[in-house]
């Protein structure tokens, strides 16, 4: 299980750190957990100098490690670092504004950050980690976020206790964190893992399969996570949700028993190395593209549930989709479409409602064909519910954990209740 902490809102006054213990390691970062008791120039590593974007006599920045994005950098005065952050392609592009970057010190000091944007302007809010693993909400007090010539930048005033440090928008969740989660899911007796295939640069796109093994299921469900890089607290959801449908309880044993779920948790591997703000490295946003099929991970996907389809033994039932925006929201498909099971989305919410009381659930209705979009899609294709479960950016991190497991189980109930196939 992922333990995670944070504020409520980029606004809050104190910091919190946000755990990822059961993570801890898995994102490979070279050297960022050593710290480095300096005092002298001589002492900046040669790794560190090698690697830099920017550099000086007192510090570097680079961006060698997965998910590290920046479009340039320079360092004066020895420790007044100016970032230049860009999206991986040319506008218009979804204002997703991706950064990541690691600082090195030769010794303790003051320093200042400004994080400028070639477009769309400042959006998360910077968290910072000493060893990749182990998050927190920089304070307040430590941020300015300003307005220059339309665009929102930030600057940063950070005093170093020396140790080499990670400024990123997001918590860094990369194939390597995948690997660690999947890893222990996969001991599970009803879970298997796999591959369903690779991205355009080669890298593998994990595939988790859930089902009792003794059972026959004929009912199918398929998630996804990660179509755009930067929608982490999406990710973050996806988590708890996949892991409660592998709890050890009557509900999860008995929806194992009859359905099947198929996880893809990460179908954009390549954009999530590169730090990308929307699109995978065919320069094409994977959620434009469900139907046209341009791209190798997309197409990926198709083909898998065509077999679901295709498969005597099987039947696709429910499509849900984990993404990221500027507020907690569930996008549905538009009241007046029927769907194969009837009435389940506004059944699976009421029951997603009951469960999470204090806590108001936004549904947001609606259809648009043709635009390549997955919910809309799999609709079209298979007539089967669908949904955009969607986390904001800067929720409380114990708050996504309590909604993704409070969704799954809600989902698991309601389609139990439904008429088995």
């Amino acid at each position: 299980m992922i333990e995670l902490k944070a504020v409520t809102g980029k606004g809050a006054a104190k910091m919190r750190t946000l755990f990822l213990a059961s993570l801890a390691g898995s994102l490979l970062l070279a050297s960022c957990a050593t710290p480095h008791d300096a005092t002298s120039v001589a002492s900046l590593p040669a790794s560190a100098l090698k690697s830099a974007r920017c550099a000086s006599n007192l510090l570097a920045v680079d961006t060698d490690f997965p998910a590290g994005a920046l479009a340039s950098c320079t360092v004066s005065d020895g420790t007044n670092i100016a970032i230049t952050i860009a999206p991986e392609d040319e506008p218009p592009i979804n204002p997703s504004p991706w950064y990541a970057f690691r600082v090195t010190p030769a010794a303790p000091t003051e320093m200042k950050l400004s994080l400028s944007y070639t477009e769309h302007g400042h959006r998360y809010w910077p968290k910072i980690s000493y060893d990749g693993v182990t998050w927190t909400y920089l304070d307040q007090g430590q941020v300015k976020v300003s307005e220059l010539a339309g665009s929102k930048m930030a600057r940063i005033a950070l005093e170093s206790d020396g140790r080499p440090f990670f400024i990123s928008a997001q918590e860094i969740v990369v194939p390597a964190t995948y690997d660690k989660w999947l890893g222990k899911l996969e001991r599970h007796a009803d879970a298997s893992r796999s591959v369903l295939g690779q991205s355009a640069e080669g890298r593998d796109i994990p595939l988790l399969t859930i089902a009792d093994p003794f059972s026959q299921q004929r009912e199918s469900i398929v998630l996804v996570g990660r179509q755009h890089p930067p929608e982490v607290s999406g990710a973050l959801a996806m988590f708890p949700f996949v892991e409660e449908l592998l709890a050890d309880n009557d509900l999860a044993r008995r929806f194992r028993a009859r359905f099947q779920t198929v996880v893809v948790p990460m179908l954009n591997p390549d954009g999530v190395v590169r730090g990308h703000w929307r699109h995978a490295t065919g320069g094409v946003d994977l959620n434009r593209d469900w139907g046209k099929f341009c791209q190798p991970e997309t197409r990926l996907m198709g083909d898998m549930i065509a077999a679901i389809e295709a498969d005597p033994a099987r039947n696709l039932t429910f499509f849900l989709d984990f993404h990221s925006t500027q507020k907690d929201v569930v996008y549905t498909l538009s009241k007046d479409i029927e769907t194969d099971p009837p009435g389940f989305t506004d059944a699976w919410l009421a029951d997603y409602q009951a469960r999470v009381p204090n806590y108001e659930v936004v549904e947001e209705p609606g259809y648009s064909a043709g635009r390549g979009v997955s919910k809309n899609w799999i609709y079209d294709e298979y007539g089967v519910p669908t949904a955009t479960f969607e986390l904001g950016d800067e929720t409380d991190r114990e708050l996504v954990k309590t909604l993704g497991t409070a969704a799954a189980r809600a989902m698991m109930k309601t389609l139990l209740e439904t008429e088995s196939e």
